[in-house]
């Protein structure tokens, strides 16, 4: 059996795309946060912040008392894009890319002339220097090279910054019997309670489970053999998936923790989604509304609509639904578009009212994609179209067309 696949992880890359445009931050300890102010939490932090103990979710207030030279920075989420697609570049200059799984990952499959040993370090060794000089020095990767993707993406988190890990097929299971449950792709916080529940808690236990007992676990046949396969090294394709909702959330800004203020952002949300929604060619049949207030209070509804895909349509939903909130001071407002239907299964109104107002969205999103975002929009968002930043991407890569600006 041989290597197949090589996988691309980019260290600490929100922190470390700071760096590299500002220089005189190398070296220095960097958190990415959403906005400056002790109540919400660092984003991304810099290898030298992880060394003080700062990581994704540590408070701004606890940051600086960690570390007190830290600098805090706002994303900047169009920076990050566009540095992505210049590290895609550099990487297809060694090697076509298979997929990308996020801003920060990709996986190629290496050439069946490349899928001994030697030739696939060599060739992670040029994709490494093909980043530093084509995009940035201070930009570091690590690689992982695997007989499958998920093998090679858990060889990737082996050895950081800057690693090189080859998991060969040989040295399968053991190599695998370090690892905690929840360092395999696939098993979160609530995948593990049922590993936990059916008496697996080492890595070991798993890599014993028969067919039968993986997919008792799994509660599928598919997913139960796909694992058993995957943990011995065989190539298993990802089943294809199904986008199941689509939506934007967002932390208030101490100025718009209003009753206005909170309707206006969560319109741009509503707007924003209604353009992704269009592009991805979905059209959604539930609109739901959900607000958080100081307090721990959490507030949400939902409604079930004929098939929609326009602005407008959509737009009235919401605000019908942001009509039935309580009363409070709002910290986070999110608005969930759900039971989704792709374009080949949608059947749209004929009326020629909806008709219409879907024509006048699809002409939005062109003049928005030619002059920039919030170009043209409706009125009830006026005052919020801008100045509040697009949420950072962790597992997704937007268009720029719908980035704020």
């Amino acid at each position: 059996m041989r290597l197949r696949y090589l996988f691309v992880d980019m260290n600490s890359y929100f922190a470390s795309a700071e760096q590299h445009y500002r220089p005189e931050l190398r070296g220095k300890p960097v958190a990415v946060v959403p906005m400056i102010v002790d109540s919400t939490c660092c984003l991304a932090a810099s290898y030298e912040a992880k060394y003080c103990g700062i990581k994704t979710g540590t408070s701004v207030a606890e940051a600086r008392q960690r570390c007190p030279g830290i600098t805090f920075i706002v994303a900047d989420h169009v920076r990050y894009i566009k540095l992505h697609h210049q590290i895609v570049e550099a990487v297809e200059s060694c090697l076509p890319i298979t997929a990308i799984l996020s801003i920060d990952e990709m996986v190629c499959r290496l050439w069946q002339q490349d899928q001994e040993e030697d030739q696939a370090t060599a060739l992670a060794a040029q994709i490494k220097q093909a980043i530093r000089t084509q995009v940035g020095e201070s930009l570091r990767c690590s690689v992982g090279i695997g007989p499958n993707r998920m093998l090679a993406k858990l060889a990737s988190d082996l050895q950081k910054p800057d690693g090189l890990t080859v998991i060969h097929p040989a040295d399968l299971p053991d190599r695998l019997y370090s690892l905690e449950l929840r360092d395999f792709p696939g098993i979160g916080r609530n995948m593990e309670r049922r590993f936990h529940s059916a008496g697996i808690t080492r890595v070991e236990q798993l890599c014993d489970l028969t067919v039968a007992d993986m997919s008792r676990v799994w509660g599928s046949t598919v997913i139960g053999t796909a694992w058993y396969r995957l943990l011995r090294g065989d190539d298993v394709l990802p089943p294809p998936t199904h986008t199941r909702s689509l939506g934007h959330s967002q932390v208030l800004p101490p100025e718009s923790r209003t009753e206005e203020g909170a309707r206006a952002i969560l319109m741009r949300l509503l707007h924003k989604a209604a353009g992704r929604l269009r592009q991805t060619g979905y059209w959604t049949r539930c609109v739901e509304v959900a607000v958080s207030y100081y307090g721990s209070e959490h507030w949400r509804a939902s409604a079930t609509i004929p098939l929609c895909q326009d602005t407008l349509g959509l737009l009235q939903t919401t605000a019908d639904l942001w009509a039935m909130r309580p009363l409070g001071r709002p910290l986070k407002v999110s608005v969930t578009f759900s039971k989704l239907v792709s374009r080949e299964n949608a059947a749209p109104s004929l009326l020629l009212e909806d008709r219409e107002r879907l024509d006048l969205s699809q002409a939005m999103d062109h003049a928005n994609m030619r002059f920039g975002i919030y170009s043209v929009y409706f009125g009830a968002m006026h005052g919020e179209q801008t100045g509040n930043r697009t949420r950072i991407a962790f597992h997704s890569v937007p268009d720029l067309s719908l980035i704020d600006p």
